[in-house]
């Protein structure tokens, strides 16, 4: 099912490109959106009127709730989810890309996908609010396409303690101390007062050399475009693996029920013939918070 909801919008002031995308579902990133926001990268990473990025979301509690689980029906076979799986890849790799120094502005809670996004960053500031869970495994897969850009933020012994224990949020001082973050904020006030003396002080830099820092912060990377190709069709894999029988010959149902922002989201998947079928539902409500993010039934 196409989730045509969302915007990914952009705005030039000052020498700043402000890139805002935004989802009512805790800005969760549906495929479409994850290509308009890689496209809006590149283009504003060519536009001559500016010479810094500023990626953020709109709302005041949650920065990205990853990916979109609306988007998972429909999908009928390995291709498609393989596809589905790449849509923070090719954010990543725009990011990359793009050729101009990105800001991360975070303001909230940050699952799954949006670490990938808010580590592929190149500086980022946040707020108290701006808590970190990876949650893929307590769901069967794996963060496997967004390991690499926050492996090489905060290393591999920090996001093993992130991606083995999928139910804790570790905290924004804890994402600042291991490097996810650069600079941390009580009030959402104190980091717009401080971003805006921030870029003003970058864009007064000569343009070449915002650039070559860009490339010389990036060096290492230039396996990506194949590293994380392969890693979305391990992840894609790897929910196939545990939810039925390579052959696909029998059919299998598989419930997971998530919370996420208050909100329980049922995920259905149902394997006949050949094909992969998954449906949700979701159940919005306030919730105890007693730490468990997700439960198989």
């Amino acid at each position: 099912m196409k989730d045509h909801r969302g915007s990914v919008e952009s705005i030039v002031r000052e020498q700043v490109s402000w890139i805002t995308f935004a989802h009512p579902q805790h800005n969760s990133m549906p495929g479409r959106l994850l290509d308009l926001l890689a496209d809006r990268i590149l283009s504003e990473g060519q536009n001559p009127e500016s010479k810094i990025i500023v990626l953020q979301s709109e709302g005041d509690r949650t920065f990205c709730a990853g990916a979109n689980f609306g988007e998972l029906v429909g999908i009928r076979s390995i291709e498609e989810g393989t596809k589905f799986f790449s849509g923070f890849a090719k954010v990543i790799l725009a990011m990359r890309a793009c050729g101009k120094i990105i800001v991360g502005r975070v303001q909230g809670k940050a699952v799954g996908g949006g670490l990938g996004l808010l580590a592929a960053t190149d500086y980022c500031m946040a707020t108290k609010w701006a808590l970190v869970r990876l949650s893929e495994l307590s769901i069967g897969i794996g963060p496997f396409v967004i390991e690499p850009a926050i492996s090489r933020k905060i290393g591999k012994s920090a996001f093993s303690q992130l991606a083995l224990n999928p139910s804790e949020w570790q905290t924004a001082l804890w994402a600042k101390d291991h490097g996810l973050y650069q600079e941390h904020f009580d009030h959402l006030e104190q980091l717009d007062d401080y971003l805006v003396r921030y870029l003003t002080k970058m864009t007064a830099y000569h343009t070449l050399a915002l650039h070559e820092m860009k490339k010389m912060l990036w060096e290492g990377t230039e396996d990506w475009p194949s590293l994380l190709e392969s890693r979305a069709q391990k992840k894609c894999n790897s929910i196939a693996g545990r939810l039925y029988p390579s052959t696909f010959t029998l059919a299998d149902k598989w419930i997971v029920s998530a919370k996420l922002c208050n909100h329980w989201i049922f995920i259905c998947v149902f394997i006949t013939s050949n094909h992969l079928k998954i449906s949700t539902h979701e159940i919005p409500g306030t919730l105890p918070n007693d730490g468990r993010s997700l439960s198989f039934c």
